[in-house]
């Protein structure tokens, strides 16, 4: 078909069943999302809570970055990216371990697992830390920022 030829305009009208599981799609969707608002629980995502999006920090409060950190065998300490593609594993997985991770350091075994996996070209991992980048606001603006380390595990040679 080509651009000069006129384009049929024919409309045809809905039948009452294709309204109708639409409307029953969008009601289930909207109770998921409802539901997982009112848990507050990053188990039902993507149905989970949204409210990280509603609103800005207190101009006086501290803001958390949780990150996790390896030392690689040439001494290098780098940056993991916590992400399916780079460690096999997501920011928010980690998050919602921390307290089992600092129990347990050497659940971190499969970030470096993970990131051996999808790396084989960079040197083996020796040390992987779980820290956090807190930054302190004062006034709304930017103040002091630390680095905390929650945990940290030796990867067995």
């Amino acid at each position: 078909m080509c651009c000069n030829q006129p384009v049929s305009t024919t409309v045809r009208p809905l039948s009452r069943w294709s309204i109708g599981w639409r409307i029953a799609v969008a009601l289930i969707g909207i109770g998921l999302v409802v539901n997982g608002s009112a848990r507050m629980s990053d188990d039902v995502w993507p149905f989970g809570p949204m409210s990280q999006y509603a609103f800005s920090p207190a101009e006086d409060s501290t803001i958390v970055i949780t990150r996790v950190e390896g030392q690689l065998a040439d001494g290098r300490r780098i940056d993991l990216p916590l992400r399916i593609s780079t460690t096999g594993i997501s920011r928010a997985e980690i998050e919602a371990r921390i307290p089992q991770i600092r129990a347990d350091p050497s659940l971190l075994r499969g970030v470096a697992q993970g990131w051996t996996s999808r790396h084989p070209d960079e040197p083996a991992l020796r040390t992987v830390w779980l820290v956090q980048d807190e930054t302190h606001l004062v006034d709304g603006r930017k103040g002091p920022t630390a680095l905390v380390e929650l945990a940290s595990w030796t990867v067995p040679r």
